[in-house]
C-alpha cells in the first residue's frame, strides 16, 4: 500500500483534534460532544488493514490503543469502554476509542446506532455526567500525552 493517498482525508487532516504525534502514529481527540474524551489512535501511513504492518507496527498500534483506554479509566471513570477498527468509510488504518456511560443517548448500543431517545428520564443524569468528563479533559489529555511518551517505540 503507498504511504501516502491524496484522496484520503485520514492521510491529508489529522483526523480530529491533534492531541499527540509519534513517528508512526498520531491520537487525536473526536469532536464529539456527547462522547467526550473520544479518542481515534492513527497509523501515519496509509495502510487499511491490521495484518499489513509489520508485528512490531501492530504491537506498537495497540500499545497505543491500551494506553489511551487505560487513561481513559483512570482519570474518566467510564462505565464501558469500546474499541473499534472499522475503516469501512476511510480505509486507512485507525482505533476509535470511546469511553462510554450508561446515561449515554446511545448506551449499551453502539454510538452510531439509533439513539435510544433525543430526550428521556436519564436526559438530566446524562447531562450531569458529562459536565463532571468535560471538566475532567484537560487533565486527561495531559495524562495521555505522557502515556505516550511513556512508551518506548516513539
Amino acid at each position: 500500500m503507498s504511504a501516502h493517498d491524496p484522496a484520503c482525508p485520514l492521510c491529508n487532516e489529522d483526523g480530529g483534534t491533534l492531541l499527540w504525534r509519534g513517528a508512526h502514529l498520531r491520537v487525536v481527540e473526536v469532536d464529539e460532544p456527547d462522547y467526550p474524551g473520544f479518542a481515534r489512535v492513527i497509523w501515519q501511513g496509509h495502510i487499511p488493514e491490521m495484518t499489513s504492518l509489520s508485528t512490531h507496527g501492530r504491537e506498537a498500534l495497540m500499545r497505543a490503543v491500551w494506553a489511551v483506554e487505560q487513561v481513559q479509566r483512570d482519570v474518566l471513570h467510564p462505565d464501558k469502554i469500546n474499541l473499534a477498527s472499522l475503516g469501512n468509510m476511510v480505509p486507512h488504518l485507525h482505533w476509535h476509542v470511546i469511553p462510554r456511560w450508561r446515561e449515554d443517548r446511545h448506551f449499551p448500543a453502539p454510538i452510531w446506532a439509533q439513539p435510544r431517545a433525543e430526550a428521556d428520564a436519564g436526559e438530566a443524569a446524562w447531562q450531569t455526567r458529562r459536565d463532571d468528563v468535560i471538566a475532567l479533559l484537560p487533565r486527561y489529555r495531559q495524562r495521555l500525552v505522557e502515556a505516550l511518551d511513556a512508551l518506548l517505540w516513539q
